[in-house]
């Protein structure tokens, strides 16, 4: 197995495997799973995948997150991305429901931060992949933690995010969830940092999803700001080009990451499968009532 560097100071090319070796070989996994936990995002190319191979494969970090209320592939245990209607298999109006969630996944967020139990990592395969647009680019939120000062750490690492999946989709459409969505998936809290038991590094812990600082009024609303422009500034991000065939993982607890848009009239198709974070990935460590008092 070799790893090529990606981004300025994360994510890495796994090179030498395949999603299968990785799925059948518990020598392979051990492998890859210590990249994953040292570069945060991995990239495997050329794959030829089913959506069961994916699976099996992401199955190997830990338990699959059924897909919410209201999703393609609602039930089971993929996420269809696309701007193509499944059954008659023509690009559909940008003021479709289809649309208006690849523009809500266009700002910076981690996956599954407003679930009860929030993602480990996501794992998404390029199926049908435009000639142009439609990049996936992320950002270190581990790295921006690291460039504060100490002092800074200490406060961040008391406080307590309010996260809501309402917050990021309200702001692109207040119909883009209907009512069982939103009874599904009410607001959670969580630390605004997340220690990785793996190596004891930590990450700040922020996505589009999160509406308030716990205890802070106004001024939480600006700190929020503060991170994601601290994490996104110029030249920390990488962004990844898409072929057919690509598999690209992430370390939900130490990155942020956002699709880029593409041209209307031309079909984009991804899969995703997402892994839940358990005790072992530090899920008892975020928790707000993991606090000191």
């Amino acid at each position: 197995m070799q790893l090529v560097k990606l981004g300025p100071d994360f994510g890495v090319e796994v090179r030498g495997v395949t999603i299968q070796d990785v799925a059948r070989d518990d020598s392979v996994y051990r492998q890859v799973r210590a990249a994953f936990e040292e570069h945060s995002v991995l990239l495997f190319r050329g794959q030829e995948l089913t959506d069961e191979d994916q699976l099996a494969f992401s199955a190997k970090f830990g338990p699959p997150e059924p897909t919410k209320v209201n999703a393609i592939g609602s039930g089971t245990f993929y996420v269809h991305l696309r701007n193509i209607d499944p059954e008659t298999g023509k690009i559909v109006p940008t003021s479709h429901r289809l649309w208006l969630t690849n523009k809500a996944n266009q700002f910076w967020h981690t996956d599954s931060s407003f679930k009860a139990i929030p993602a480990l990592t996501s794992v998404l395969s390029g199926r049908i992949i435009p000639p142009s647009g439609g990049e996936t680019e992320f950002v270190s939120t581990r790295r921006a933690f690291e460039r504060l000062p100490e002092s800074r750490r200490a406060q961040l690492r008391r406080m307590v995010a309010l996260h809501s999946f309402a917050t990021s989709r309200d702001r692109i459409s207040p119909t883009l969830m209907n009512d069982e969505e939103r009874r599904s998936l009410p607001p959670v809290r969580w630390r605004l940092v997340w220690r990785n038991p793996a190596n004891n590094t930590e990450s700040l812990y922020i996505a589009s999803h999160i509406y308030a600082i716990e205890g802070m009024e106004s001024e939480g609303r600006a700190l929020i700001d503060e991170l994601e422009e601290l994490a996104t500034a110029p030249g920390r991000s990488w962004e990844h080009s898409w072929r057919a065939g690509d598999v690209v993982m992430w370390d939900n607890r130490a990155t942020m990451h956002r699709g880029r848009p593409w041209p209307e009239d031309i079909g984009r198709y991804m899969v995703r499968t997402t892994i839940s974070a358990t005790a072992a990935d530090g899920l008892e460590l975020v928790r707000p009532m993991a606090l000191a008092a």
